[in-house]
């Protein structure tokens, strides 16, 4: 029996598809370190200069692809794209800088690196010195005025060495090989794990504050109460009360989470902070100057439009109804408090990786919503709702007064210690 040959344009049709899995491996799983990619400001005749003249001649030196040259504030893709590529490389805010090279997987130089510290880097990765990545920031322009230079393996802590210091001095250290375990972990502002943990009080007692809120006590004491008169079952009031509050702190959630994308996008989480900041001192002064001097007209609640909408759901007294209630009480509520929560979010976008921002956003919620879980657990009982309604009437005075003075050192605290 004659023995079947493959045909040559098959196995030429094989070769072609094994060079393309190839070349996609090669591009791809790790023999990217050829590719180069420079973010850059074309206004910026400085930046330009530095970059023709000085880093792509070294560059083309130790045999690196053509640099892809990006203007990401005149093209919002490539903005985006920066944005995206630093986030999953886990670059921090604080190490950013106005030029953003890439150098494939393993090399990052931000801002005006001096020159002698990128030949020194890629003469050691051409020579076998391996590492696995590295980060490299000199962000001020004139180099005369320059004194320093960071560098940072993507673990630990930045390390500051003097502009003239030679890369091996960071190198040849324990902080360019340890291990992750051995090594404390460094967030997107560039700050230590232990750094991080610090802000855990904060969101804890900040995200408490906001859920302090009057107005959502209001209408979930009143929503109850309503339960009662139509005569809803214990069960039923514990139903509809959890939905209410799993709807608040879904919509509030999701806000938080949009504006954590926009803190980032804006690249100036430090700048958000201290707008949330200074909003939380104005909310605070807002709430002391309702008891203090209620006749000026200015004053925080929830929209009067809104309250015959509030009412419709409320009486429709179904499990969605009460999903659709919340959502809503979330949305009037945050212009009221919001302020915190810019200030706590761009807190976090400054000083916290996006993991651990997540995990804080989620942290600060449940904080926000624990105070109406207590309210509902207590006033699902007939008699104690009616003394919580009482209590909520003869004591929000106070408690707008406790909040407004909380709020206004709470904005002064970010001002002048964490931003």
């Amino acid at each position: 029996m004659k023995k079947r040959e493959l045909h040559p344009r098959i196995i030429g049709l094989i070769v072609a598809v094994i060079g393309v899995l190839h070349f996609s491996v090669a591009l791809h799983g790790g023999e990217s370190e050829f590719d180069v990619d420079i973010y850059y400001n074309e206004a910026c005749g400085g930046c330009r200069t530095y970059i023709d003249q000085e880093l792509l001649p070294v560059l083309r030196e130790y045999g690196l692809s053509p640099a892809v040259l990006k203007d990401y504030v005149s093209d919002k893709q490539h903005r985006k794209a920066l944005l995206e590529r630093s986030k999953s490389m886990g670059i921090p805010p604080t190490l950013q800088g106005h030029i953003v090279t890439f150098a494939g997987k393993k090399i990052v130089l931000m801002g005006h690196v001096p020159i002698h510290v990128v030949r020194d880097i890629l003469e050691r990765q051409a020579g076998g010195q391996h590492f696995s990545k590295i980060l490299v920031r000199q962000d001020i322009m004139d180099m005369e005025k320059a004194r320093t230079y960071q560098v940072w393996a993507f673990k630990g802590e930045p390390v500051e060495l003097p502009i003239d210091a030679p890369i091996a001095q960071f190198l040849q250290s324990s902080r360019a090989h340890a291990s992750p375990g051995m090594t404390r972990g460094v967030g997107a502002g560039g700050e230590s794990s232990a750094s991080i943990r610090t802000l855990l009080p904060v969101v804890l007692s900040t995200g408490l504050l906001d859920g302090i809120n009057p107005c959502a006590f209001a209408v979930l004491l009143f929503f109850i109460a309503f339960l009662f008169t139509i005569q809803k079952s214990r069960g039923n009031i514990l139903k509809m009360g959890s939905v209410y509050i799993a709807a608040i702190f879904l919509i509030y959630f999701l806000i938080g989470l949009g504006l954590m994308k926009v803190v980032m996008f804006s690249q100036k989480p430090h700048f958000m902070a201290r707008v949330g900041a200074i909003l939380v001192i104005i909310l605070g002064i807002i709430h002391l100057k309702e008891v203090l001097l209620p006749r000026l007209p200015l004053r925080l609640r929830i929209p009067q439009a809104s309250h015959e909408t509030l009412k419709g759901w409320m009486y429709r007294a179904t499990l969605p109804a009460s999903a659709v209630l919340g959502i809503l009480v979330g949305l009037c509520t945050f212009p009221c408090s919001g302020g915190i929560y810019v200030a706590i979010v761009g807190l976090l976008a400054s000083k916290a990786t996006y993991a651990y921002g997540l995990g804080y956003l989620v942290v600060y919620n449940l904080m926000f919503i624990s105070p109406l879980v207590v309210i509902l657990a207590l006033a699902s009982n007939p008699v104690a709702a009616r003394r919580l309604a009482q209590w909520e009437r003869v004591s929000s005075t106070w408690a707008r007064l406790l909040s407004g003075a909380t709020m206004v050192g709470l904005g002064i605290l970010i001002l002048t210690v964490f931003v």
